[in-house]
């Protein structure tokens, strides 16, 4: 698959899910909002009722009160025209101016006569019982006015502890709030107009931070003077009932995010993938390269065997025998690393670890490389200033590790100017060894600084097409230094060279 058409998936995808979650997140969040409002709307609604509750309360009792008090009073008494025999029926005997004789009984609001002995009157003695009902009403509704007037004028005066006792009110907003499925806990308190808490429940908390769950109604909102007195009721539990309306969303939205994380993650492999398929393309065209670099070194050394004069030479002999025996473990070791490498992820690196003399082993190495590096017009120096230089490491490794930042530099070497190489060496302070290759090759960008180090990292030559390799040099260097117990840092500049410091404990023996 092209990487134009992973990266036109990838966007799609990327689009389809930010939206699903933006529309997801919109949709609980109006799904809270309206939760908000019917909790607020309910509560409100309770309030009010809890009010008149109150209310009623109060006209039931002046109601009691009052009635049997004008029950008894002289005014029924006069209207009447004799005293009450029973509140349960008025009995009354008449006589009309014709003669007529009868008797009206009044139960409640039924007016019946039982008897008359002459139906001559009977359009008469209608109107009178109409008359008689008329007065009924007009004597109930003096006497309801004479209540509602004496509850405005005393009601007010009564205490508000009296009016709204702790006990009725929370009776009255349990009642109200369990009707509206409002089943949540809640703390109350009684407030005068300036504020002063009056009587509360023992959870009830008034500080700022909670207005936003307070909700506030007036009590007797109806008393014609006086200032008025509030109830306040808190839920400290409001957010948790509300957010425990839309629970059903959770797993919905806990769902979309992990196939968010698998998308990513398929993504990311998919583009690893591709960048696995590029690495092995190149690597089959730069395996011959690696190999070449020691096999022509080989070829150079068996040459120049073939001249008369280098076989009459013992010391050129001993450095020729020298360069193919180096070689011959460079292409050994060219087949060990993309080996190891494989393996540097599972587990450690099997090293052989031995006492050397670093100032030794890379006199070694200089000698043998030389002969690349004046291949290229360049020149190669040694600065082994360290008086201590004894470490515990793999020779074969070491040695790997020095050619492989040698074999950078003479890859990423300059145009514009000669080659030089310099390696050197000197003593640190508890007791650690360092040791600096530096280059006047194109150097490293600021920004491939921190990734040189990667496994398959490459950094990018511009229009030279002559570096070949796997990315897998100083992936290996930092491994192998990692693992002998030391560091290696790089400080570059472009187009002015490259400087690798290597430091390596020293041997305790």
């Amino acid at each position: 698959m092209k990487k134009q058409t992973i990266w036109i998936l990838t966007i799609l995808m990327a689009i389809a899910f930010v939206g699903l979650l933006c529309i997801q997140i919109f949709y609980m969040k109006n799904i809270v909002q309206i939760r908000y409002e019917q909790f607020a709307q309910g509560v409100r609604q309770s309030l009010v009722q809890v009010s008149m509750h109150l209310e009623q309360d109060e006209a039931r009792h002046y109601l009691e009160e009052d009635v049997s008090q004008v029950e008894t009073s002289s005014q029924v008494q006069q209207y009447l025209g004799e005293p009450m025999q029973q509140l349960s029926g008025i009995n009354y005997s008449f006589t009309t101016s014709t003669g007529l004789e009868g008797k009206l009984t009044i139960k409640g609001d039924i007016a019946q006569i039982t008897k008359i002995q002459n139906s001559r009157g009977l359009g008469e003695h209608y109107r009178n019982m109409q008359d008689a009902y008329r007065n009924r009403y007009l004597y109930q509704k003096s006497v309801m006015e004479d209540v509602i007037l004496n509850i405005m004028s005393k009601a007010s005066t009564r205490p508000i502890t009296e009016r709204a006792d702790s006990a009725t009110v929370k009776k009255y907003l349990r009642q109200e709030l369990d009707t509206l499925g409002l089943t949540v806990p809640f703390e109350f308190a009684v407030a005068n107009y300036a504020g002063t808490v009056l009587y509360k429940s023992p959870g009830f908390q008034a500080t700022s931070a909670d207005r936003d769950n307070m909700f506030v109604q007036t009590l007797f909102p109806n008393d014609a003077s006086g200032p008025h007195n509030y109830l306040k009721v808190y839920f400290p539990t409001k957010k948790d009932y509300i957010f425990s309306s839309i629970s059903f969303m959770v797993p919905a939205f806990a769902f979309t995010l992990i196939l968010l994380i698998i998308f990513v993650y398929t993504i990311i492999v998919a583009f690893r993938q591709k960048k696995l398929t590029e690495m092995k393309n190149d690597f089959i065209n730069n395996m011959t390269h690696e190999f070449k670099t020691p096999i022509s070194s080989i070829s150079l050394a068996a040459q120049m065997l073939n001249d008369q004069s280098v076989r009459k030479s013992p010391t050129m002999l001993q450095q020729i025998s020298t360069v193919i025996n180096d070689e011959t473990k460079r292409l050994r070791f060219q087949v060990e690393k993309v080996l190891q490498m494989s393996m540097f992820d599972r587990q450690k690196a099997t090293l052989k670890l031995e006492e050397i003399d670093a100032n030794a082993a890379i006199f070694n190495i200089v000698n043998t490389f030389k002969l690349k590096v004046e291949k290229y017009g360049g020149s190669i120096s040694a600065d082994l200033d360290a008086m201590d230089a004894i470490v515990t490491v793999d020779e074969m490794h070491f040695t790997n590790v020095i050619f492989n930042l040698l074999d950078n530099a003479v890859k990423y070497r300059s145009e514009e100017r000669p080659l030089h190489l310099n390696i050197s060496s000197r003593d640190l302070e508890d007791e650690r060894l360092e040791i600096c290759i530096a280059d006047n090759g194109i150097g490293i960008r600021r920004e491939d600084l921190k990734k040189i180090f990667e496994k398959f990292y490459r950094v990018s030559t511009g229009n030279r097409h002559d570096v070949k390799g796997f990315g897998l040099g100083l992936a290996y260097v930092r491994k192998m230094i990692g693992e002998l117990g030391g560091e290696i840092t790089v400080e570059s500049e472009l187009n002015v060279g490259t400087k690798f410091i290597i430091i390596l404990p020293l041997s305790k023996n």
